[in-house]
């Protein structure tokens, strides 16, 4: 099985992102709170992770006092792309909902669309050309 994290790290070293993981989100959450302002882009948010899910880590993120709590986008990525699943993420407060299979053109249009200032959208969504996926 080829996990979410497996796949990132692979495709962040190719385009030469530079990246962070964290093993749960309690961890995910603990490093945003210690970042400096302006140190992440962007979060790409694993839902189902252990200790802390990635709905509660997006939670905590947007309620903190961290200066760029409400501005930075935070995107899902996860196998679960029914409609519910998608609403869930959107009002725990992520931009976007990328669902498995993954696949690199479709993160980084909507990376591109984000940061262009697009507000919440879903990786099944109309405006994503073809090559874009969702299960």
């Amino acid at each position: 099985m080829y996990s979410i994290k497996k796949w990132l790290k692979n495709s962040c070293q190719w385009l030469m992102w530079k990246h962070d993981t964290a093993e749960n989100g309690q961890i995910a959450v603990k490093k945003f709170f210690e970042s400096p302002v302006g140190y992440y882009d962007a979060i790409l948010m694993d839902i189902q992770m252990p200790v802390m899910n990635g709905y509660e880590a997006t939670k905590k993120i947007r309620a903190s006092s961290h200066p760029d709590a409400v501005s930075v986008p935070i995107i899902a990525m996860t196998a679960n792309a029914f409609t519910e699943d998608v609403s869930l993420s959107l009002s725990a407060g992520m931009n976007a909902h990328l669902s498995k299979p993954l696949d690199m053109l479709c993160i980084y249009k909507l990376l591109e669309q984000t940061f262009k200032g697009k507000e919440k959208t879903s990786s099944n969504d109309k405006n994503f050309e073809k090559g874009a996926k969702s299960e």
